[in-house]
């Protein structure tokens, strides 16, 4: 896996390289640099590490931003993870879509949750992905871009990783016999998620990148079983 760090604490940023034995990881100590090498030298990295608290001229928050933006040109998700000292903006990070968000110092077991779940999303975006038809128009979104499907009428609306929200015509019963299963789950009579992008689960809510998606009552024991399935291949 290729993955970047942005963090201008060398100290920090060696320390968390360390835990990332076995991967191909590059070291920057500010957003310009890390953004000039994807513009310029169209470097990719399947993970993005960023620190939150950087120099005045660009914090990480504004750094994942840009990235989003960059990467969107490119038709490539940026996967980010926000490392910091503090979890005061913990809302602010997964409003820009972050795939975790981890507190200095970093544990070496939270490093190894979030390589696997990033291992999840490559490896379902490799291997299957959702077809739609809007407006005559048929598309496909890798499954693993997609966080989750609503349902209004006979219109679907596609959640994505990079904030983008793609309409399809159709009807969510046709669309769970095709698409449900270990990854997408439906959770309501309005909603299937994937359960791989599942942050928490909160009484009769599915918590994904920080937006509240509810559960019936008559999905809400298969939801929790697989929901914990889930965690515990985190775990293994």
């Amino acid at each position: 896996m290729q993955i970047a760090i942005c963090d201008d604490c060398m100290e920090d940023a060696r320390y968390l390289k360390k835990l990332l034995v076995g991967h191909v990881v590059s070291i920057y100590s500010n957003g310009n640099s890390l953004l000039q090498d994807i513009e310029d030298k169209k470097y990719k990295y399947d993970l993005y590490l960023l620190d939150i608290f950087m120099d005045e001229s660009m914090n990480g928050l504004e750094l994942a931003e840009r990235l989003c933006e960059v990467l969107k040109a490119s038709k490539k998700d940026a996967l980010i993870c926000f490392v910091s000292a503090s979890d005061d903006f913990y809302r602010e990070a997964y409003d820009l879509y972050a795939l975790q968000y981890l507190i200095k110092p970093v544990q070496e077991e939270n490093i190894k949750k979030l390589i696997q779940k990033v291992e999840k999303i490559i490896n379902t975006d490799s291997e299957k992905k959702l077809i739609y038809s809007w407006w005559g128009k048929t598309g496909m979104i890798p499954y693993g871009k997609v966080r989750y499907i609503s349902s209004r009428g006979h219109t679907l609306s596609i959640c994505c990783t990079n904030g983008n929200v793609q309409e399809s015509t159709g009807k969510l019963n046709d669309l769970e016999n095709q698409v449900c299963g270990n990854v997408f789950m439906r959770c309501h009579q309005s909603f299937i998620v994937n359960m791989y992008h599942v942050e928490s689960l909160k009484g009769m809510d599915l918590i994904i990148s920080g937006e509240q998606i509810p559960i019936s009552r008559r999905y809400y024991a298969q939801i929790k079983k697989r929901y914990q399935e889930i965690l515990f291949e985190e775990v293994d």
